[in-house]
């Protein structure tokens, strides 16, 4: 059987294609796809991108490149490099230390709107004062929605907006309760941001507790693949003899088959690992012509009829 490199230049190519599939269907898989373009989708996705050129990137590019010469494995290397640049997601922890930091922001950010609207302040002077107190991970998006308050978007159209900037479900009920009162401007708002912000926190005591209870399994899923994966690359180096046949092109193709394997426990530990995300609120089409229209649509039959039901529980 001839080797790798002696190899016809169609089959190399074929293996540089498998090893570049495996590739991208790996990353996608860990670091998903947007579900819906939406005004905050663009960003999102512009920093997953710059996550995976980051420090990361280079060092699992260095892995592979290493295990490429001492094992001459295209598939290895493609392997190591890819465990290595999704070592931080392995069983989805990463997501979920984001998710977990999001909501405690979320949290903050709606405490702080409660106790400067306390102080006698109108919503459209409490949100730009809210943007000091701001988390890093609210404060791009929130920045966004001060500069359309500031350049007269209405506050409903606005606040829409930003609702698609978050893309989160718990954002959702608060921005909603934020757009009833700045359409109807009646009581009880205060009260009921001070509720959300304690169904905000009881939801992340949750979710920290779940997250530590899983934090052991993760471990000792991390422990098994570095043990699996670290036997492979002694016996390469120490014993070459003992998997000789994978230096021939079929012994590749079948490492493309163990290390799709691979993959695909991954990707099957990480859905088990995540939590089910409820469906948005404020869903649908851009604010229209009817939120641009300014704040005397709220008084018109499109806008009121919807929400006195739910405005006259929180006064």
């Amino acid at each position: 059987m001839t080797g790798l490199f002696t190899a016809a230049p169609v089959l190399a190519i074929l293996l540089g294609a498998v090893a570049g599939g495996g590739l991208l269907l790996l990353v996608t898989a860990l670091r998903g796809m947007p579900l819906r373009r939406q005004a905050g989708q663009a960003a999102a996705l512009e920093g997953r991108l710059r996550a995976l050129a980051g420090p990361r990137a280079a060092l699992a590019l260095v892995a592979g490149l290493l295990v490429l010469l001492l094992t001459r494995w295209v598939v290895g290397a493609a392997g190591v490099a890819l465990l290595a640049l999704a070592w931080g997601s392995l069983g989805g922890a990463a997501g979920e230390r984001h998710s977990i930091a999001r909501l405690e922001a979320l949290a903050t950010w709606t405490e702080s709107l409660r106790d400067t609207i306390a102080g006698a302040v109108g919503l459209e002077q409490a949100i730009p004062a809210s943007l000091r107190a701001a988390a890093p991970s609210l404060r791009e998006p929130l920045t966004r929605l001060v500069d359309r308050l500031h350049t007269r978007m209405p506050m409903p159209g606005a606040l829409r907006r930003f609702a698609a900037d978050l893309d989160d479900p718990g954002a959702d009920l608060i921005i909603a309760a934020l757009i009833i009162n700045a359409r109807l401007r009646g009581p009880g708002l205060r009260d009921l941001l001070g509720a959300l912000s304690e169904s905000v926190r009881e939801e992340l005591d949750m979710r920290r507790k779940v997250n530590a209870e899983r934090r052991s399994t993760r471990r000792s899923a991390q422990i098994v693949v570095g043990v699996s994966v670290g036997l492979a690359l002694a016996l390469a180096l120490f014993n070459r003899s003992y998997v000789h046949a994978y230096d021939s092109t079929v012994g590749q193709l079948v490492l493309v088959v163990v290390v799709a394997l691979y993959a695909a426990g991954f990707i099957w530990m990480r859905r088990l690992a995540t939590f089910d995300t409820p469906e948005r609120l404020l869903t649908g089409e851009e604010p229209g012509l009817a939120e641009a229209a300014g704040p005397a649509g709220s008084a018109q039959a499109g806008g009121a009829p919807a929400v006195p039901g739910r405005a006259g529980s929180p006064s």
